[in-house]
C-alpha cells in the first residue's frame, strides 16, 4: 500500500526517472491486485476505501490512452489491470521523453 501511495504522490508531481523504472515501480499495484485475492474479508474493508483514494489520484493524475504509449516499451498485462493503460499527465525527465516519442500527450515541467 505505501509503494502505491508513493507511486501515485510522485506521479502527481511528475515522474522523472526512465521508462523501464516506471514500469517497474506500476508492479506495486500489481501486487495489491493479486493480495486482494487472498486477504480475509475484514482486511479488505478496513484498506479498500484508501485503495479507492489512491487510485482515484492515479486516474487523476494520469492519462487513459488504453496502454498505447507504455505499450510500445512494455508489454501489457491483460485488461483487468486497468493501471497499465494509463500514463501520466505530466510528462517530464526521461519518462516523459519516452512517452511523448511514443505518442503520448500531456503536460510537461521541462524547461524549454
Amino acid at each position: 500500500m505505501d509503494a502505491w501511495d508513493a507511486l501515485v504522490s510522485v506521479i502527481e508531481c511528475g515522474y522523472g526517472d526512465d521508462i523501464y523504472e516506471y514500469t517497474n515501480d506500476l508492479y506495486c499495484r500489481n501486487w495489491l491486485h493479486e493480495a486482494w485475492l487472498l486477504l480475509d474479508e475484514h482486511i479488505v474493508q478496513l484498506w479498500t476505501s484508501r485503495i479507492k483514494t489512491l487510485d482515484d489520484r492515479y486516474r487523476a493524475a494520469t492519462v487513459d490512452d488504453d496502454g498505447i504509449a507504455l505499450d510500445q516499451f512494455h508489454r501489457l498485462p491483460g485488461p483487468d489491470l486497468w493501471w497499465w493503460r494509463r500514463h501520466p499527465r505530466i510528462l517530464t525527465g526521461d519518462l516523459g521523453r519516452s512517452l511523448r516519442s511514443a505518442g503520448a500527450i500531456g503536460t510537461t515541467t521541462d524547461a524549454v
